[in-house]
């Protein structure tokens, strides 16, 4: 396609990948012979934006003198800026079974080829060097540092991708555009001036009026361009957030806006991040892109410090702005005011002038609650796409995850918030209990501390998906380290409540209850490896409840009722 009439994709060509033809199958042959990686879902989407030329200029995972190049200087080592390393990492087997010039065959978890590689660098990274440099801190709070440090691999490979095939997806198929057919679409629509705005939230009437004016400002058009790959845990899911984008498109004038779904991993990388979204939305035929407040932060740190000062990411945009050949139009925040029944820019507010607003913990607290979202706020249509997949806290799942000493209790009481949910109707209920969940869903493991986070993290997953179908599931396995609690609590709290019920039974107590001689043949050294004896059990610092169970078992029970009640999660 001749695309003059349109800006230049980033580096000149736009370098998609995909081989067709006798190409793509001599390819597909000789990939039989190939050794195999299976792509994770970040690197997933990495490798179709490097495939349909999102990541133009890059023809391939970077190699290591490039990834140096941008880590420390924002460059390749052509000198065109790049802010952002794309990395395919593997383990230390994968990277020691590859030497220069080796061929590699790239996989989804299906099998499907995506293309082949040819390794120029296998390398181990500094990863804290890369934190500091790309992101600005090491600290794991940090979505992309903790990916980096807690789930990347640590060797990278790199080198030229020859494509068989893009990712397959069997939703929304009609948005997901490659850059070059959506520069296809503007071209047939006469479209040259086209500003992107990017999101990973669902949008509202601010959003609306802020888009009109910024394509307003530029006198062209729109393309909403909603990222749909990663973004930040605990990020609304984005079939919700597409089926929002669609009711919203509705609302704009005729052939004002295009709504198109970016496959992109977002690193919450802030101002390179800013940089990096603007070269990929040129590579997509946009000519400007609105840039926001803290754009692709993460927000703060749990001491309440910002990664980002607010302005950063404008301020690096604004400064390599010509380079990149983009227009930028800065992020005006839209208040809602009464006065005048519309939205205006925070700074055309008048002193003393009233306006109002709901923040993102506020939206949540009212799609928790079921209470009134004013129509100020956000269009009917987009309220009931939300609360579809957010119902009241009455209609969510729940996990209640009891952890105790062997012998605290937790079972017998766990038991008890069973029949009492049961007694009440209207919910399914599963009880995952210790002993029963050893007999079928992790027969075979053993007492290790790796047997036993595995265990524990098994039961988790299936009283996530009890939770994803709004069930209640009650857990009682002993539970004794901290970090696996955590796995399940975040795991589990993607799709409704966890509450962690802490049996607070002491050791002592524990032993003088055992009937199976348990504790007694422990201390003996006739049983190894045993919770709070010669395996450490480490108590909960955030339980939700804390459990007395020098309480009979039925006030036990109640208190755990009541809890839930209370909270809204049972009427």
């Amino acid at each position: 396609m001749d695309t003059a009439t349109l800006i230049e994709p980033h580096g000149g060509k736009l370098c998609d990948l995909i081989a067709t033809g006798n190409e793509a199958d001599a390819l597909r042959k000789e990939a039989l012979d190939l050794p195999s990686i299976t792509l994770t879902p970040r690197q997933l989407c990495d490798i179709e934006l490097l495939l349909n030329g999102g990541f133009s200029p890059l023809e391939g995972f970077l190699t290591e003198a490039e990834y140096d190049s941008v880590v420390a200087n924002l460059r390749l080592t052509d000198g065109t800026i790049w802010p952002m390393p794309i990395t395919l990492d593997v383990d230390e087997d994968t990277a020691k079974g590859l030497n220069s010039g080796d061929r590699v065959a790239l996989r989804d978890q299906t099998g499907l080829l995506l293309a082949v590689m040819t390794a120029e660098s296998v390398w181990k990274p500094n990863k804290e060097k890369e934190a500091n440099g790309v992101f600005g801190t090491s600290n794991v709070e940090h979505p992309a540092v903790n990916y980096l440090m807690n789930h990347a691999s640590d060797y990278y490979i790199g080198g030229k991708l020859e494509g068989v095939s893009l990712p397959k997806y069997y939703d929304f198929e009609d948005l997901r555009q490659t850059p070059r057919e959506l520069r296809a679409q503007f071209e047939k629509d006469g479209w040259t001036t086209i500003v992107a705005f990017q999101t990973r939230n669902p949008m509202h009437r601010a959003h609306k009026e802020l888009t009109d004016r910024a394509a307003e400002e530029i006198g062209g058009h729109l393309l909403i361009h909603p990222v749909v790959g990663m973004t930040k845990p605990g990020d609304i899911d984005y079939y919700t957030r597409v089926r929002c984008y669609r009711k919203l498109m509705d609302y704009y004038p005729k052939d004002r806006a295009e709504l198109s779904l970016l496959p992109l991993a977002m690193r919450m990388g802030g101002p390179r991040e800013a940089v990096w979204h603007a070269i990929i939305r040129k590579n997509y035929g946009c000519t400007h892109i609105v840039i926001g407040r803290d754009h692709a932060g993460p927000g703060s740190d749990s001491k309440g410090n910002p990664f980002y000062g607010p302005y950063e990411a404008q301020d690096l945009i604004l400064e390599h702005a010509d380079e990149l050949g983009m227009g930028v139009v800065p992020f005006k925040l839209m208040v809602y005011a009464p006065d005048i029944d519309g939205y205006k820019p925070i700074d055309e507010v008048a002193e003393g002038e009233k306006t109002l607003s709901i923040s993102g913990t506020e939206l949540r607290r009212r799609l928790a609650t079921g209470e009134e979202i004013p129509n100020w706020f956000s269009y009917k249509e987009v309220v009931q796409e939300l609360r579809k997949s957010h119902p009241p806290k009455n209609g969510q799942g729940v996990t209640v995850f009891f952890t105790g000493l062997s012998g605290s209790g937790k079972s017998t009481v766990a038991n008890a918030v069973m029949v009492k949910l049961l007694e009440m109707g209207g919910r399914p209920v599963t009880l995952l209990d210790g002993d029963v969940v050893r007999t079928h869903l992790t027969k075979g493991l053993g007492f290790s501390a790796e047997d036993r986070s595995t265990n524990v993290q098994r039961i988790g997953y299936v009283a996530s998906e009890i939770t994803k179908h709004r069930g209640i599931a009650i857990c009682a396995p002993i539970a004794p380290y901290e970090a696996d609690r955590k796995v399940n609590r975040n795991q589990i709290g993607q799709f409704g409540a966890y509450i962690e019920a802490y049996v607070s039974t002491s050791l002592e107590e524990c032993e003088r209850r055992d009937v199976k001689g348990l504790y007694a043949k422990a201390r003996a050294g006739l049983i190894k490896g045993f919770t709070g004896i010669d395996d450490p059990y480490e108590a909960p610092t955030d339980a939700e409840i804390v459990i007395d169970t020098s309480k009979t078992v039925d006030e036990c029970a109640q208190d755990v009722i009541d809890y839930l009640r209370n909270e809204g999660y049972i009427a």
